[in-house]
């Protein structure tokens, strides 16, 4: 039952039903409608992306979702999350918040946070880390930088004053995220030329992604994923049920051209994933696919061809990236990533999201032409 509270005349209102999360996913669609760069999500993905039923994240995270009223009008949201696949501290459990949205209301914030904090506390955890949504491996971070131009696929995009909004609540930043973007035709550095000029070394192969195999695919990109990145920061597995649900959802966008895997000796020893912007195709159509919007979302994909293409994923296994062979291997990958992707006529790249701290990729971006354009903020405080 929603519970009230004394501030401002808000309400709480734990959603519970499918037409409650309905709301919480058009409250955001309503409190962006003027904002030109807000591109309206597919509400069945959405539907799916915040189901237990759906989303292979709930089966390890316990997740709580609210909607702050007022008047009987949603003015806000947030959500709670715990992830008992991270790794915690002795002494200190965190868990997440996230999907916050709220209009322009220091009192809305103060309620929402509040909500999320008492979940989270009387679940042992004493340190809050977000906004996440849901998980660190889906779309992470506040927009606090890069508000004049939209967000590609799977990255999120926030109002200016949002980021207040938070910090008023006690945050502090815990770690920026960046979003690099470059025009894949301009001239490379001449050392990355010549690097990538002496061709292949010895023993090492590049392929595309093979569909007929496409599972088995799906879960080497997972074991190459999740060895890759284990010593990143705030690193969680990625299950094989989760990577087998997004890579299903994506299969009709994928281009198999643009998902290349290198092998070295005959091992699959690293990937690289470049997916079309499909927040390009989905622009007009307000959320909906029926009755027409499949076709005109696979024709703009398949037919028309979006011009942007952001780079998700890539990484190369622990026992090959201290080795020459696996240290020219992201090179070559991005490289004939770039080249193939410049053949099918992309003439955007986006290479995100990448710690602010993780240095070997963040010189690889900008080695190869790109610069940062937007910045994500991760908040923590103490509870």
């Amino acid at each position: 039952m929603p519970f009230d509270t004394t501030e401002s005349g808000l309400e709480i209102v734990p959603v519970s039903s499918k037409a409650e999360l309905r709301r919480f996913i058009d409250l955001a669609n309503r409190l962006n409608a003027k904002d030109p760069n807000w591109v309206v999500p597919l509400m069945y993905e959405r539907m799916a992306a915040l189901t237990p039923a759906t989303n292979p994240f709930f089966q390890h995270a316990d997740v709580q979702m609210w909607l702050a009223v007022r008047g009987g009008r949603d003015v806000g949201r947030i959500s709670a999350q715990i992830d008992h696949l991270a790794a915690q501290e002795p002494g200190q459990k965190t868990g997440n918040f996230g999907m916050i949205a709220a209009e322009d209301d220091p009192a809305i914030f103060k309620v929402l946070f509040r909500t999320a904090e008492d979940w989270l506390k009387a679940r042992g955890c004493t340190r809050a880390l977000g906004p996440f949504n849901l998980s660190i491996n889906e779309e992470v971070g506040l927009l606090v930088d890069g508000f004049d131009t939209r967000p590609m696929v799977m990255m999120g995009h926030d109002p200016r004053y949002a980021g207040a909004r938070v910090e008023e609540q006690g945050y502090v930043k815990a770690k920026d995220v960046y979003a690099y973007v470059c025009d894949p035709t301009a001239a490379l550095p001449p050392a990355v030329v010549r690097r990538v000029e002496r061709g292949l070394p010895a023993g090492m192969k590049l392929r595309e992604l093979d569909m007929s195999r496409y599972d088995d695919e799906v879960k080497a990109l997972t074991e190459i994923l999740n060895d890759a990145w284990s010593n990143n920061w705030g690193f969680i597995p990625t299950t094989d049920a989760e990577t087998a649900q997004l890579g299903k959802a994506l299969k009709d966008v994928i281009d198999k051209r643009l998902v290349l895997f290198g092998e070295i000796d005959g091992e699959v020893a690293g990937f690289i994933v470049l997916l079309p912007n499909v927040n390009e195709a989905i622009e007009g159509l307000n959320g909906k696919l029926l009755p027409f919007g499949w076709a005109k979302l696979l024709w703009r994909l398949k037919v028309k061809r979006v011009k942007s293409i952001r780079i998700p994923l890539m990484g190369v296994k622990r026992k090959f990236a201290e080795t020459m062979r696996g240290q020219l291997l992201p090179f070559h990958l991005m490289n004939t990533g770039r080249t193939v992707g410049i053949g099918l006529g992309y003439d955007k790249f986006e290479f995100s999201w990448v710690l602010e701290d993780n240095a070997p990729m963040r010189r690889i971006s900008e080695v190869m032409g790109a610069e940062i354009y937007k910045t994500y903020r991760i908040y923590e405080k103490a509870l």
